[in-house]
């Protein structure tokens, strides 16, 4: 005996699946709110980059702040996603054998052999060591502290000591957080766009920054 012809529709599988694709689906769904509330802040939309070199460069430090002690200068500083700079002038007719420098996770000393340290500090965060180094070029001794979390905003080198206002310090976490975003999304430029409110963090923003 002949059945009808009429196809049975297959049954559709409820979505959801596993309580981990379930949990996966909400935290997706957590990191676009997340985004969306970003963009929003955005007062400016990143454009197409017409080049993908040095667009990262763009949004490098403008200036060097200065750290103080009372009224003498003490060093100049920046920093980026991934290092903090530290520009100290150094004395004329000193040999440059004679300056030394040692960088350890959570300390720096500066000075010439023979003489009390001219800087001996602990640091605001831990540095990778390996990756961490001095240069002398001219009269300036360049320290160049890499980050072991990339991404953090330091308010100061100095653990306590010389921190920027909230105000340097917002306009410091905008660019770093800029900075992250044209690192990862090298098809844009980010360097003209701009923030409204309060900024996320670059270092946790959407599930933590990239690592190398």
């Amino acid at each position: 005996m002949r059945r009808s012809g009429r196809l049975r529709r297959p049954r559709r599988r409820r979505r959801g699946g596993s309580g981990a694709e379930a949990i996966g689906l909400r935290l997706s769904s957590l990191r676009m709110k997340e985004a969306l509330g970003f963009a929003a802040r955005l007062r400016r939309v990143p454009r197409p980059a017409t080049s993908n070199n040095n667009m990262a460069e763009k949004l490098a430090p403008e200036k060097r702040h200065s750290f103080f002690h009372g009224s003498q200068k003490v060093f100049e500083w920046d920093q980026t996603l991934e290092e903090v700079n530290i520009y100290i002038t150094i004395p004329p007719n000193v040999p440059s054998k004679l300056f030394h420098c040692k960088i350890q996770s959570k300390h720096v000393e500066v000075g010439i052999k023979g003489n009390p340290p001219y800087l001996n500090h602990d640091l605001s965060s831990p540095v990778k060591t390996d990756s961490s180094f001095w240069t002398i070029e001219d009269d300036t001794m360049h320290i160049t502290l890499q980050k072991r979390d990339k991404g953090q905003t330091w308010s100061s080198p100095i653990l306590g000591q010389g921190q920027l206002d909230p105000h340097a310090a917002d306009l410091e976490q905008k660019r770093l957080m800029l900075q992250r975003f044209q690192v990862e999304n090298p098809g844009f430029d980010f360097s003209q766009a701009q923030f409204t409110g309060n900024c996320p963090d670059p270092r946790t923003f959407m599930g933590g920054i990239k690592s190398d």
